[in-house]
């Protein structure tokens, strides 16, 4: 989800990732002719391809029952599942994926919340300024001083009780988050902080916001997690927007690291970008790439297992638009997918191809490239993603020239008069099946069936940040 503003004009755009201005817009129905052109699902309707199906849906507890409570990251350690919510978080027992259970309903404002674990630790990240750093703090406008953004630190040795320790304000919160293992005798783990709210008032977040935060916590006292570094990663000022609705780069929207290759790739607004993170406090930049053409906002980025390739998304118009649909067409919005040429230092980025979701929503339904992970198939390059009310697409990027679609799995529209924020946040793979953070109607578990993914469904891993890859050939 993001929230932006091109540098020289910061001005408030009304996007999902941002307190959200606007819930709903009234749209015209469709024609005739595009129904007929297009069947797209009624309101609620569950559509498929044959190979993927629903086994489980549990809905948005009472607390974050709300229409603008929305849902958003997912993150994984053992039988748990955690889901991050505009007002708090959840723990769900997976043990059985077909039954779901709430094992705790943390309440703790701040959006968006997205979620991360280590250990015992769970880190919550709020991006909107609160009164304080408690879990009872209100909205903060902005003339107050004093507000506060940024990391929550949670002990979550015991997942049905959550415990709060401490936290950590960071520059203009805290929009996403990575986590970076300390290497050797450095018994910490690190965690990159993306944030870009510089259309907001200073003193806490001001232009240029060319940098991120880099948090220090030390497993055996996290009580004294504290910002570290605030590397400068675009001393030039990174691009500086389009006239065509690109955004400026103003730090990164998100981080994917890969501590096993000490790469990472960063998804930075106007930039995208590669990483040498050998010295965790201190990642260096190695190499950018722009599309100046069809990407508006890099949002996120996935690396496959052999870290050879990297998809990035483009997530045009933040979340809140309808962008599924011939007249916006298949290139904006849309997956690109680059393969990573070079080694150390010479790495390069080079363009391969475009990948977006073949069906045609409706104008009811904000539809784009999101949140997905790769599905660890041996031999090949498979990911599962999120397209909010544009559903679940699992597709195989192995001939990264020839991306194709090889199932989905799709809720029809919230509404069918007007467009409100809902539909698949996150969908990751972890542990045989596929789980999904719908934003309205709570988790879904999808199972898959396809001789393609081969013995994916038991290859098993104890936690899972789909920020900080593993190679899955050593699950």
């Amino acid at each position: 989800m993001n929230r932006t503003a091109p540098r020289g004009r910061l001005k408030r755009f009304v996007y999902l990732g941002a307190a959200v201005l606007m819930t709903s817009v009234v749209v015209a129905p469709a024609s005739a002719a595009q129904a007929e052109a297009a069947p797209i699902p009624g309101v609620d309707e569950i559509v498929s391809s044959s190979n993927i199906k629903q086994i489980a849906n549990d809905p948005k507890p009472d607390v974050f029952a709300a229409q603008t409570s929305y849902n958003s990251d997912l993150a994984f350690q053992g039988r748990y599942a955690f889901s991050g919510n505009y007002n708090g978080f959840t723990v769900y027992d997976i043990r059985n994926p077909r039954n779901p259970e709430q094992a705790a309903v943390v309440l703790c404002p701040g959006s968006q919340n997205d979620v991360s674990v280590y250990g015992n630790l769970l880190f919550l990240g709020t991006d909107s300024p609160r009164s304080d750093d408690s879990c009872e703090s209100t909205a903060a406008p902005a003339p107050v001083e004093n507000r506060w953004e940024g990391i929550k630190v949670f002990d979550i040795s015991n997942p049905r009780s959550p415990k709060y320790v401490s936290s950590v304000k960071t520059d203009c919160g805290s929009h996403t988050q990575t986590l970076v293992p300390g290497k050797g005798w450095d018994k910490s783990v690190y965690v990159y902080v993306s944030s870009y709210d510089i259309y907001r008032n200073p003193p806490e977040c001001v232009a240029p916001h060319d940098k991120i935060s880099i948090v220090r916590v030390p497993l055996r006292n996290p009580a004294a997690a504290a910002v570290v570094s605030e590397p400068v990663l675009f001393p030039d000022g990174g691009y500086p927007g389009g006239t065509g609705g690109q955004s400026a780069t103003a730090g990164c929207h998100d981080i994917t690291a890969y501590p096993q290759k000490n790469i990472a790739a960063g998804a930075c607004m106007g930039d995208g970008v590669l990483f040498d993170i050998s010295k965790p406090a201190a990642p260096k930049v190695i190499t950018t790439v722009r599309d100046v053409e069809n990407f508006a906002f890099w949002h996120s980025a996935t690396f496959n297992n052999d870290a050879t390739k990297v998809v990035f998304t483009d997530e045009l118009g933040g979340g809140g638009r309808a962008t599924c649909n011939p007249t916006i067409g298949p290139k904006l919005g849309a997956d690109a997918i680059y393969d990573i040429k070079g080694k150390g230092k010479k790495l390069k980025l080079e363009f391969r191809s475009y990948f977006k979701i073949p069906r045609e929503n409706a104008a009811t339904e904000n539809c784009v490239a999101h949140n997905g992970s790769l599905i660890p198939v041996k031999g090949r390059d498979i990911m599962v993603q999120a397209w909010y009310q544009g559903g679940i697409s699992v597709w195989d990027f192995t001939d990264s020239r020839k991306p194709k679609e090889i199932g989905y799995w799709e809720r029809g529209p919230v509404s069918a008069t007007e467009l409100i924020l809902g539909g698949s946040w996150s969908a990751y793979w972890y542990n045989g099946h596929i789980y999904s953070n719908d934003i309205q109607k709570g988790l879904d578990v999808l199972k898959v069936s396809d001789r393609r993914i081969g013995n994916a469904e038991r290859q098993r891993t104890w936690q899972f940040n789909a920020q900080t890859q593993d190679n899955f050939r050593r699950w």
